[in-house]
């Protein structure tokens, strides 16, 4: 009963790497995108058109000079963005992990390998947003009429 355990043990792991290795053959070509906050965004997410996966994320660095975070993109060789098409990294629920969702535009030249999508949009603080919505900050602009009315009140004067 072992014997037959462990065969078929092997029969699963020889088809996983099967599996994997035909994902690595078929890479695509790839573009970046820098984004002014990736979240949790992590290499191997998935990078969707209209819904479908047509790529994942390889990986995320920083660039030093401008503090963005560079995502660098594969997406699928049959798959050919318009050079104007925007990114943005949207999450798959609240608790959900994140991808790149990509949005085609309408520019008539495709974005070549090693290009850049211009556009993009970065990830969105969900629990910033909630905990703001459910503890409101007295605005700033309110406190300062008061403290600066004098001033405002002596240069009119003048």
């Amino acid at each position: 009963m072992g014997a037959v355990v462990l065969i078929a043990a092997g029969v699963f792991f020889a088809y996983a790497l099967g599996a994997g290795g035909k994902g690595l053959a078929s890479a695509g070509y790839q573009v970046s995108a820098k984004f002014g906050q990736v979240g949790a965004l992590e290499p191997g997410a998935d990078i969707r058109l209209a819904g479908v996966k047509i790529g994942s994320v390889a990986s995320i660095t920083l660039d030093p000079k401008t503090f963005l975070a560079v995502a660098k993109l594969d997406v699928d060789p049959t798959i050919k963005l318009p050079s104007d098409s925007t990114a943005k990294i949207t999450s798959d629920g609240l608790l959900g992990g994140q991808h790149v969702t990509i949005e085609p535009g309408g520019a008539p030249d495709d974005l070549k390998a090693g290009g850049e999508i211009q556009n993009t949009q970065g990830a969105v603080d969900l629990f910033g947003l909630v905990g703001q919505f459910l503890r409101p900050q007295a605005p700033a602009s309110s406190a300062a009429p008061a403290a600066g009315a004098p001033a405002a009140a002596a240069a009119q004067g003048q």
